[in-house]
């Protein structure tokens, strides 16, 4: 593996497992130092474990102000540098239409899934990178930009998250680089419900026949991350196996 990510330090939340864990797995393989954060402690703990000497993690929720500033303290003091973030947390946390949503919910999900993914940036930008330049990628879905019935309110919130991206590459630029990616069904816990016992079935729409995996998504946003994407910001990458070029059925969310 290559070390295009040689000295650089990531903040990557949602990490314990899944999507999140295999980003920070491949940074690290590219030579980064990483902080990752997640809400449980002890599964967090372990993933810093499995990443090695390289690897630092902050337990807490992404939403919260207090912790986003001790992560990237964090990130400071242990390694010099807060250079790349992946803002990988999301929650969906309710299953129906949109007609019986509750109100709440959906001021939690865009809270979470949204708002706190432009306050790391926010804070980031003040910390290190507007003085010091920085890459960011902001992981979406698929339910972005196809209606995700079921799951809608979720789509809605990724589909905000891509329009930030573009905003936020405008407004950052040249320091700071902003994109996402947006994934269809990633073989994680978060989206076991969407193919669990018929995933044959579900990845029979998809034309490369298979669902995703967590590295599938880490590599790309390594690739986003890296100066080999160095003339590239506001750009949202589809990972989804050929997905939204068929005329399948609801493609759901692939976060992890």
């Amino acid at each position: 593996m290559s070390g295009r990510l040689e000295g650089k330090t990531a903040i990557v939340t949602g990490a314990s497992r899944g999507i999140g864990f295999a980003v920070a797995q491949r940074l690290v393989a590219e030579g980064a130092n990483v902080v990752i954060t997640a809400r449980g402690e002890e599964a967090l703990r372990d993933a810093a474990a499995a990443l090695g000497p390289r690897a630092r993690f902050v337990a807490g929720k992404a939403d919260d102000l207090a912790h986003q500033d001790e992560v990237i303290a964090t990130a400071l003091a242990e390694f010099g540098s807060a250079d790349l973030m992946v803002n990988n947390t999301g929650i969906n946390p309710a299953y129906g239409p949109l007609m019986e949503l509750d109100l709440g919910i959906a001021r939690k999900i865009l809270d979470v899934n949204v708002i706190a993914a432009l306050s790391w940036v926010q804070k980031l930008a003040a910390a290190w990178m507007g003085e010091h330049g920085g890459s960011i990628v902001n992981i979406a879905s698929v339910a972005a930009v196809r209606a995700a019935p079921m799951i809608a309110m979720y789509g809605v919130s990724k589909a905000a998250l891509v329009h930030l991206t573009e905003e936020l590459a405008v407004e950052l630029g040249p320091k700071i680089r902003v994109n996402a990616v947006a994934p269809a069904v990633v073989k994680t816990q978060f989206a076991r419900a969407l193919y669990e016992g018929r995933e044959e079935q579900v990845a029979s729409a998809y034309p490369l026949k298979r669902l995703g995996v967590p590295d599938d998504v880490g590599s790309v946003v390594a690739f986003l991350l890296s100066d080999d994407a160095g003339w590239m910001t506001g750009q949202t990458l589809i990972i989804d196996g050929g997905a939204t070029l068929s005329s399948a059925e609801t493609l759901g969310t692939a976060h992890g």
